[in-house]
């Protein structure tokens, strides 16, 4: 479905600029801390991050948003390590200083238990983990995201999936964004920034 809908695009389907938690965050962003952004589609987020000195790895499933990713990056003169790869797929035994994931709803409650512990296993102890997505209320405005209530994400679910660790951000709000052609108009979003103990 990801790749279909990435080719279907002439331009950037989420456009390229980095998405609000990341612009809104730059404290986010440590020069020589490797980061991996995962699911990254075609690449806005991690190039922003390579833009701003991390050593940055990214994948996703569709070959035709990962060749655009590593366009992005040589057109900004950035390095990204870029891979074609299913979550299952990808290797999560590697370590880093941080694990982004940045509208990766596309599985339920269920299948997220797997997908969290998966990124928490490739932080190292002290790491941080990014996520930033849609709440419940997003369901029917028809301005990005998934058409299931059950995709979306809650503080109280990831304060509970995320208990013990130190939450340096934890916020539910409404916002207008315009990310390409897919993200267009106000949304309701949540972020969630926390280093793993």
């Amino acid at each position: 479905m990801w790749e279909d809908r990435f080719a279907a695009e002439d331009g950037y389907l989420f456009g390229r600029e980095p998405s609000g938690v990341l612009a809104a965050n730059s404290w986010l962003a440590l020069p020589s801390q490797s980061v991996l952004c995962a699911a990254d589609g075609e690449g806005r987020n991690a190039v922003h991050l390579a833009r701003h000195g991390m050593n940055v790895t990214a994948f996703d499933m569709s070959v035709t948003a990962v060749g655009r990713a590593t366009a992005l990056a040589r057109e900004s003169g950035v390095e990204v390590q870029t891979h074609v790869s299913e979550w299952n797929q990808w290797d999560w035994t590697l370590q880093f200083d941080m694990v982004v994931g940045i509208f990766i709803q596309f599985v339920g409650q269920q299948q997220r238990a797997k997908q969290f512990a998966d990124m928490t296993r490739a932080l190292r102890t002290g790491g941080r983990i990014v996520l930033h997505g849609y709440r419940p209320e997003q369901i029917g405005r028809g301005t990005g995201g998934p058409p299931t209530a059950e995709n979306m994400y809650t503080q109280a679910e990831l304060h509970e999936v995320f208990a013990g660790w130190i939450v340096e951000r934890s916020a539910s709000y409404e916002c207008d964004q315009t990310s390409g052609s897919a993200h267009v108009g106000k949304a309701a979003l949540i972020d969630f920034i926390a280093r793993k103990p």
